[in-house]
């Protein structure tokens, strides 16, 4: 589906050569202040144009089509639109044909038998993050009192971002990251178990980012290698604050009060313009695709703002579930 969210809940719409892209927020509380000038900083850091990103840019101006009024949430659903102006089409009907190897080309092709918009990626396009960095905006001013902070770490394997980026530049070929997510200022008790943890919600909204391979929290796979001993995080005072944080601010799928901490795997971009085998799958045999347009070299580059996005709206889900839950209980 194309929703999420039990009381913040998101649903994401558009095409990436369409019309428009954006997102409806339903369940935001009333009298949140809100401008377009809220969204600058957040959508800057998600624009493309910088060296290893793709050419293609965009004004993305968000357009308030519901939902606020004289700068202000009023309680109904909230819907954010952003104009598509630079589209280039044509360089993608060859994918009709023949999938790009890795991509969602061929899955959406069969999904939707050849009805899909093709264009940009449609609806399987990363321009669509560009609703869930709005919602994020929004929903951090539901939790301001916590701190979310991601940052890339990683890309192509090395810690030095900036020859890993000239290395691809130079090879003309796509590269993967790593992102680290930080949420400080963080409550106990949020999360709600078996199937609602904060791992389980978190990594649901968190995969859907497009190139998101891999999610781990604390310790993550290094756990594995460790004893109990080691890994467990002992409690120094009443509030919950642990010596260590293995366990990445979460226990039994329920915030501790320490910060989540947890990081995310971003594969290479399947557009690559180096030459790859393929199926034509019209005429059933093997060819050579060599892919040409504006694509991204690293995408993880414009995924820590996504990933901030994404996880501010999983804590303003669980705070507006904590804060419904203690009103029933008056």
């Amino acid at each position: 589906m194309n929703s999420f969210g039990r009381i913040f809940r998101v649903s994401i719409f558009g095409e990436s050569h369409g019309p428009s892209v954006g997102i409806v927020i339903d369940g935001c509380p009333p009298g949140i202040p809100i401008n377009t000038e809220d969204f600058e900083d957040e959508i800057n850091r998600r624009r493309s144009g910088a060296k290893g990103t793709t050419p293609r840019t965009e004004p993305d101006i968000p357009e308030f089509l519901s939902g606020v009024f004289n700068d202000k949430t009023t309680g109904a659903p909230v819907t954010i639109l952003f104009r598509n102006t630079n589209t280039r089409s044509r360089d993608y009907s060859l994918f009709t044909k023949i999938p790009r190897p890795g991509h969602a080309d061929f899955v959406a092709y069969k999904k939707y038998k050849g009805f899909t918009d093709y264009r940009g990626g449609g609806h399987f396009s990363g321009r669509l993050t560009l609703g869930l960095v709005a919602a994020g905006v929004v929903a951090s001013k539901v939790v301001n009192d916590m701190d979310i902070n991601a940052k890339l770490i990683e890309a192509g394997g090395m810690k030095d971002i900036e020859k890993a980026i000239d290395l691809a530049v130079e090879k003309k070929d796509s590269i993967g990251g790593v992102v680290e997510c930080v949420v400080s200022n963080v409550p106990a008790g949020l999360g709600e178990p078996f199937f609602d943890s904060v791992e389980a919600v978190l990594s649901h909204l968190l995969f859907s980012i497009p190139a998101i391979k891999g999610v781990e929290f604390g310790a993550g796979f290094a756990a594995s290698k460790m004893h109990g001993s080691e890994h467990n995080d002992s409690f120094i005072d009443q509030s919950g604050k642990t010596e260590t944080n293995y366990a990445g601010g979460i226990n039994g799928g329920i915030t501790n009060s320490n910060d989540i901490v947890f990081r995310v795997a971003v594969k290479p971009t399947s557009s690559t313009s180096i030459k790859q085998r393929t199926i034509n799958i019209e005429s059933g045999k093997m060819t050579d695709l060599e892919v040409e347009g504006r694509h991204d070299l690293c995408i993880a580059l414009r995924v820590p703002v996504v990933v901030e996005a994404v996880t501010a709206i999983a804590m303003a889900d669980f705070s507006l579930l904590i804060r419904a839950f203690e009103q029933n209980q008056k």
